[in-house]
């Protein structure tokens, strides 16, 4: 499996009401290895050719060219090839961005003759700029981003609506977050953020699941698994070094969390990565 990720050291916030995370291509080879996972932010999927079926929690779909995915946050995906026409794709990660589906379901399977071109051109532009990371890339790419949201919101069925996956956002909550975005290395407990947040841990880890789709636990997990995939794809740390460097308790527990997160272990993660250089 071809898997390139390009990833925003410092994704630009402003006033958007989403921001891009990183983009990803992706193109079936014969080491193809995708399992269940979840993230904690939204992925928009778009195939650029072949054929397949997609996973979303206990349901299969089939997808094909230009079809575009949308999975919320925290729900269970994956993907698998067709053998005979190899999947090609694109993923943006994208956090602050949540569809609310009348029909209950935790995604959206989008497909539009009209908007094809289009939706091809964002994002293969947004992938061009990551790649060449030339000036202001970022800027470019969250300006595409913010068009894209748009033209979904215009062209989707009326049952969808976009918001933003934070505007609830309280300022416990809020406190209790940037503390594990810039402490996820120590060791965290919800006693700890409780008192950060200064409200009953109960009320806080209800009102913090509320807020953001995602318990505060968790969150911290998703944090230092994301930390933990550039180490493992921009230097040439141990397992052990990588683990404590992001704040787990053991190499072993790292990897359970990681596997359950990823559907793959950490080690076939990197060499998966240096494969494709």
């Amino acid at each position: 499996m071809g898997n390139i990720r390009h990833t925003f050291t410092s994704p630009l916030r402003h006033d958007h009401t989403c921001h891009l995370l990183y983009s990803t291509y992706s193109k079936y080879e014969e080491d193809w290895s995708s399992y269940p996972h979840t993230h904690y932010f939204t992925e928009l999927f778009f195939v650029l050719s072949g054929s397949g079926s997609f996973l979303v929690e206990d349901e299969t779909f089939p997808i094909a060219k230009h079809d575009l995915i949308v999975i919320n946050p925290n729900i269970t995906h994956t993907e698998k090839s067709s053998l005979e026409d190899p999947l090609e794709y694109i993923v943006l990660g994208v956090d602050g961005l949540n569809f609310v589906i009348d029909d209950a379901n935790e995604y959206l399977l989008f497909h539009s003759d009209e908007m094809k071109d289009r939706l091809d051109f964002y994002f293969r532009t947004i992938l061009e700029e990551t790649e060449n990371s030339q000036k202001d890339y970022e800027k470019v790419c969250q300006n595409l981003l913010n068009i894209l949201v748009v033209h979904l919101s215009r062209y989707a069925s009326s049952s969808v609506e976009i918001f933003p996956f934070h505007k609830m956002e309280s300022r416990e909550c809020s406190r209790a977050k940037r503390y594990i975005d810039s402490s996820f290395r120590e060791n965290i407990t919800l006693d700890k953020l409780a008192e950060i947040a200064q409200i009953n841990k109960y009320y806080f880890s209800h009102t913090f699941t509320e807020t953001y789709g995602i318990s505060p636990m968790n969150y911290l997990t998703q944090k230092r698994i994301f930390t933990s995939q550039e180490l493992l794809t921009s230097t040439d740390m141990s397992l052990a070094q990588i683990a404590q460097q992001c704040g787990f308790s053991s190499s072993s527990y790292f990897t359970q969390c990681f596997r359950k997160s990823c559907g793959m272990t950490p080690t076939a993660y990197r060499k998966q990565f240096l494969r494709n250089q």
